[in-house]
């Protein structure tokens, strides 16, 4: 792949982008555009760049997440299409990376991702600080030691920090747009390239370093579009996904997801399941099996955890 063009969907944190925007101007393979899929109604007031940049602006009353990719692409001109979430700084080498992979393999593939605490991206950074304190998330596999590893699970796909050729995603169809909000659609994505026989493959390279935001794992401040993309996936597919947030949504005690039973919001977060679930500061990331874990441990009658 000779041409690449970077997608970023944004909505707010203008500083995430801008940082984005200047490790795209640090690339050691330039991408042909940087294309900003803007969920908001202002577009950004963004730095002069080496990176011919485009906004597009993309309405939605919730996060249109599954359109902003869609429209992304459309407006791409590259061969392949990288797509990085606007809290993903790429690495030098990400565009190279990706160009290098897709001319191997026709499919979706994942580059590498690490994480950073709140204060590594304050004010000036560099490479090396950047990779100086940045931490693997404990609940994603690494990449292979080299090349591309073809992945047999879907669900598997995580959608800050992946790439394809423009031509594969535009016959797929893309993304379903009726996933709005957060939750789903890249699920569902992965699901539709496994029935095409499309592989998905995890890459050594194709670096992103994700920077902190405030966040809450499991995502309990998007509890009802988690809630509405799940059963819409249920439709489509016939079961549910993202089971893990609803499997601490339901040990929380907000919501009842019987089998064959549309699932019931039982009650709203409270500030207690915020402050249980928020990401801090010093924290490079959150997890929901933490979480659970520490529901489940408080839940433990008390005679069960004196014998235990």
């Amino acid at each position: 792949m000779s041409t690449v063009s970077v997608v970023t969907l944004a909505k707010g944190r203008p500083a995430h982008l801008a940082n984005v925007l200047r490790g795209l101007e640090r690339q050691t393979q330039a991408p042909v555009e940087f294309i900003v899929a803007v969920m908001h109604d202002d577009l950004y007031d963004l730095p002069a760049s080496s990176v011919p940049v485009r906004q597009i602006r993309v309405s939605g009353t919730e996060l249109p997440l599954a359109a902003a990719r869609n429209r992304g692409v459309a407006a791409a001109t590259g061969e392949a299409v990288v797509f990085l979430d606007v809290d993903c700084i790429p690495a030098p080498d990400l565009v190279a990376d990706y160009a290098k992979g897709l001319a191997t393999l026709d499919g979706l593939l994942m580059g590498e991702v690490l994480h950073l605490p709140e204060a590594a991206t304050l004010g000036h950074w560099t490479y090396e600080d950047l990779a100086r304190v940045a931490e693997k998330h404990s609940d994603r596999r690494g990449p292979p030691a080299t090349g591309l590893e073809i992945c047999h699970d879907y669900r598997c796909f995580w959608s800050l920090n992946f790439a394809i050729r423009r031509a594969t995603f535009l016959a797929t169809g893309g993304f379903d747009e009726r996933y709005t909000g957060y939750g789903g659609e890249d699920t569902d994505f992965g699901k539709a390239l496994d029935r095409r026989g499309l592989p998905i493959a995890w890459m050594k390279g194709g670096l992103a370093y994700h920077q902190y935001h405030p966040h809450h794992m499991p995502p309990v401040h998007h509890l009802d579009s988690v809630v509405r993309n799940a059963e819409l996936f249920e439709a489509k597919w016939g079961y549910r996904t993202m089971g893990h947030w609803l499997h601490a949504f339901r040990v929380m005690g907000l919501i009842d997801d019987t089998p064959d039973r549309p699932i019931r919001i039982l009650r709203r977060p409270d500030a207690d399941d915020l402050a249980l679930t928020g990401q801090q500061g010093h924290q490079p990331y959150t997890n929901s099996a933490s979480v659970i874990r520490a529901i489940e441990a408080r839940e433990v009658p008390v005679q069960d955890a004196v014998t235990a």
